[in-house]
């Protein structure tokens, strides 16, 4: 259940991202509402399982840089991790288009915002 809350957030925080943030755009098939909503989840997909898996690891690997800088570089890990997301759904048609790393870094800030403000909702996601 709490996979399923951190996919929805993550594909809502990342079409905020999208429409609010200069220089990040999502390609989406623009048929129907329907197969746009169905992709985004699926980079929200995407952008989860990164999180789960490689985060982590890049984590523990920069602790150093972390500590350093009283936890700012994990704002730079956030947009490493946005622009990792975008690298992977470019081998397909539809995916995330970012500009470059300050608009990663401006995304990925928004989308830990959103992160945080609807962890704080939903139950069980703290």
């Amino acid at each position: 259940m709490l996979f399923i809350a951190s996919l929805v957030i993550n594909s809502f925080a990342i079409w905020l991202a999208a429409e609010w943030i200069t220089g990040i755009s999502l390609r989406l098939p623009g048929d129907s509402i329907g197969a746009d909503a169905i992709v985004i989840v699926l980079i929200g997909l995407v952008f989860t399982l990164v999180n789960m898996v490689v985060k982590p690891v890049v984590k523990l690997l920069s602790l150093p840089l972390v500590i350093l800088t009283l936890g700012l570089f994990l704002l730079v890990i956030n947009a490493l991790m946005l622009l990792l997301t975008e690298w992977v759904t470019s081998y397909f048609d539809y995916g995330i288009d970012i500009a470059g790393f300050w608009a990663a870094f401006w995304g990925a800030l928004l989308i830990a915002i959103v992160n945080f403000v609807l962890g704080m909702v939903v139950p069980g996601k703290r």
